[in-house]
């Protein structure tokens, strides 16, 4: 095909909002509270609450159970990063609960448990990011070479129904605007809007942001 499918397109989107997402995330967690703890908190809620929601429950089953077993038929090369990615797909979901508990325990038990959250965070922002460099690298351009103008126009409808709000999509319920306008009036850059200055000040320095 001599343009690029509107699924590969909605892909690398949602992979840039997660990524913005999830550097906004590591971030907030080696800053710390600062002097504004109740906002800082509910803001890692926030955004741990986003990728269970989007990426985890809605962009990945799309990638196992429609693009994934395509890619396979047609180009076999792949089946080894497949069953990495699908293995990834497998923990997520136990990853960000962990991610979370160990979040309410730093809110709830104080200071000492903030290692462990930032620890954690920090090696599942890695896992994630890795994740979406080898579907990119690995899986899409073998797509882009091997599947029919059936399979894209299957795929297009699929990706293109509850496209992620971050990334250009519709909320499916009113519910979720308040959701991502927290999110984005209150994360820090690359993500969103939000001055994080006040959680710094009694915190670290500003780790450098980067998606690399």
């Amino acid at each position: 095909m001599t343009t690029t499918p509107a699924t590969v397109r909605i892909i690398f989107d949602e992979h840039a909002a997660l990524a913005a997402m999830l550097v906004s995330l590591r971030t907030l967690a080696e800053r710390g509270p600062g002097d504004r703890p109740a906002m800082f908190f509910d803001v890692l809620r926030a955004m741990l609450f986003y990728i269970d929601e989007f990426p985890e429950r809605r962009h990945h089953p799309k990638e196992s159970d429609l693009l994934f077993p395509r890619v396979a038929r047609r180009a076999p090369q792949t089946l080894a990063a497949i069953a990495r990615l699908e293995q990834d797909h497998l923990q997520g979901e136990a990853r960000v609960r962990e991610l979370q508990h160990l979040l309410l325990a730093w809110e709830l038990l104080g200071e000492s448990r903030r290692p462990a959250f930032a620890e954690a965070a920090g090696h599942y922002v890695a896992f994630y990011l890795e994740h979406m460099r080898l579907e990119e690298r690995e899986i899409l351009p073998q797509a882009q070479a091997a599947l029919t103008a059936a399979d894209w126009a299957e795929l297009d409808a699929a990706f293109g129904a509850h496209r992620d709000p971050l990334a250009g999509g519709q909320p499916p319920d009113a519910l979720y605007d308040r959701l991502f306008t927290r999110i984005v009036m209150t994360a820090p850059e690359p993500l969103g809007l939000g001055d994080a200055g006040g959680m710094a000040r009694a915190g670290a320095q500003p780790a450098q942001a980067s998606a690399g």
